[in-house]
């Protein structure tokens, strides 16, 4: 093969894996109510299938990138990709929530290691020049393609067959992966690979699985209950265990000095403020899409994609803007959209009649906050470091995007399971039992407006059908307010931060939609 036509196989492959985990991300949330229903899963089961992939990726990121360095990206890629389809059709022939739990923590691994390892390869098989914005750029709109599509590609899938092809269909894209990705790519290693920094690793981890399983299992372990305090003491710990080890570790994966610059620190705000709001909601959305307005799965698929597809087309508006105002300016905007988007939201889903309608407003204004701020953060905690670093600050990005969506996907949880009880505690004038209660919100939240039924001093019939209905759009209003006051509060903090210490160049060139969540 020719260089060109191996470059051409390179991309193919690696941008074929992008999809791929693109499609897993976004495809999956809208399948939630359907899996809730068909596997008989609970809500904080429903929480952990999509925590158990982000956790795993935050788990693999800088591992990853180290072994690839030290015995061949081209290998663990491939270790990788057919990881990847393993655990995708173990994840389609689950029987039951928990088997989807735990194959979804191998996929999300998997998926860590052919992200990482793809951006690297990419690196070194194009590494200058308009050949290397080119390919850069293919990526990046392959990967916006899975994420912004994936919604309507998951309804569509379910629609005509079953949840389970939401998994199965990665089987034969590995195998199409796999042929370009065997002639195309060229092994690349450093041999300047530093030593992996498994201390730092392991503490981390444990930290970010620690404060997600407080956060979800608290309230009914009991906030003060010695098993909680138990979590709680042990994910401290272990966050001071990971701060010692960055410090004294020779080659840290987390070096904290760099938050000494300030557009760096501005910029990790904005991309943990995305994941304090755009990526989490999506999650639940879908159950209020079906739940609330009582769409089908297919209808909520479409009214998801007018949430992801403005991200896809706002990228290079953010680039010129970044270029002229710089991106010190450019990434507060964008948050304050995204949170002007919920606050739509919040407002079209108080309509007299809400439908996707009255929502769709904020759904297409947040996705276009998000399409303003996502390109300008990466770029920028890449661009505000010595080159050196950069491969440093881009994994420093990325853990700290899905550590934070780990942590609101549980964050939102509580607070939808909060509204809903206390709705349902006001229906009841106190007259049932905390655990009784609990447990009919925790249905509710998952889709189940049937919860009520059987319940002595709560309605019946329709009207108990109406109580649920009621309780889940309260839940729904306070998750939607939250996330437009955590984006704003980012956005502020990362203002004061930007104009406390003025960017010293322009915001650099765009070379790609990088939809990284």
């Amino acid at each position: 093969m020719t260089r060109i036509s191996h470059n051409t196989a390179a991309l193919m492959a690696v941008s074929l894996s992008s999809l791929m985990f693109g499609l897993e991300i976004s495809s999956v949330p809208v399948i939630l109510p359907t899996l809730e229903r068909e596997l008989h899963a609970d809500f904080p089961q429903m929480q952990w299938i999509m925590n158990a992939y982000t956790l795993a990726c935050t788990s693999v990121l800088m591992a990853i990138g180290t072994l690839g360095d030290r015995y061949g990206r081209k290998r663990i890629f491939i270790i990788g990709l057919v990881l990847f389809g393993l655990t995708s059709l173990i994840c389609g022939l689950a029987g039951s929530a928990w088997t989807l739990v735990a194959a979804r923590f191998l996929q999300g691994a998997s998926g860590g290691a052919i992200l990482i390892c793809g951006t690297a390869i990419l690196s070194h098989q194009f590494p200058a020049g308009r050949e290397r914005a080119f390919a850069f750029s293919v990526w990046g709109v392959v990967f916006g393609v899975g994420l912004g599509f994936g919604p309507i590609i998951g309804g569509a899938i379910v629609a005509v067959s079953n949840w389970r092809w939401v998994f199965l269909v990665h089987v034969p894209l590995m195998a199409a992966t796999l042929l370009p990705l065997l002639f195309g790519v060229r092994e690349s290693r450093d041999p300047q690979a530093k030593r992996l920094d498994g201390l730092g690793i392991a503490t981390l981890s444990l930290a970010v699985f620690g404060l997600v399983f407080y956060i979800t299992q608290s309230p009914g372990l009991g906030w003060a209950s010695p098993a909680a305090i138990g979590i709680a003491a042990t994910t401290v710990a272990a966050f001071a265990a990971f701060a010692w080890a960055e410090k004294t570790h020779p080659h840290p994966m987390f070096d904290f000095s760099v938050f000494k610059l300030r557009d760096f620190s501005g910029a990790m705000l904005g991309a943990m403020a995305m994941n304090f709001s755009f990526w989490p909601f999506i999650v639940y959305l879908p159950i209020y899409l079906e739940g609330v307005l009582g769409y089908g799965v297919f209808v909520a698929g479409a009214c998801l994609l007018a949430y992801t597809l403005p991200a896809l087309v706002m990228p290079p508006l953010a680039e010129r803007l970044s270029l002229r105002y710089r991106a010190g300016g450019v990434i507060p905007a964008g948050l304050f959209v995204i949170g002007a988007g919920f606050l739509l939201m919040w407002v079209g889903g108080n309509a007299v009649v809400a439908t996707w309608a009255t929502l769709l407003p904020g759904l297409i204004t947040a996705g276009i906050g998000l399409g303003l701020t996502n390109t300008p953060v990466t770029n920028t905690t890449t661009g505000s470091v010595p080159g050196d670093r950069a491969g440093m600050a881009s994994g420093m990005d990325m853990s700290a995007r899905f550590i934070s969506l780990s942590i609101n996907i549980a964050m939102m949880g509580f607070i939808l399971l909060s509204g809903i009880h206390s709705s349902l505690r006001d229906s009841s004038g106190g007259r049932i039992g905390a655990e009784r209660l609990r447990a009919a919100a925790g249905k509710i939240a998952a889709g189940d407006l049937s919860a009520l039924d059987g319940l002595q001093a709560l309605p019946h019939g329709s009207a108990a059908s109406d109580a649920a209905h009621v309780a889940l759009a309260h839940g729904f209003d306070l998750l939607m307010l939250y996330a437009a006051l955590c984006v704003w509060l980012f956005a502020a903090l990362s203002l004061v931060l930007f104009n406390a210490g003025r960017l010293r160049t322009p915001g650099s060139r765009f070379t790609g939609v990088r939809q990284i969540p």
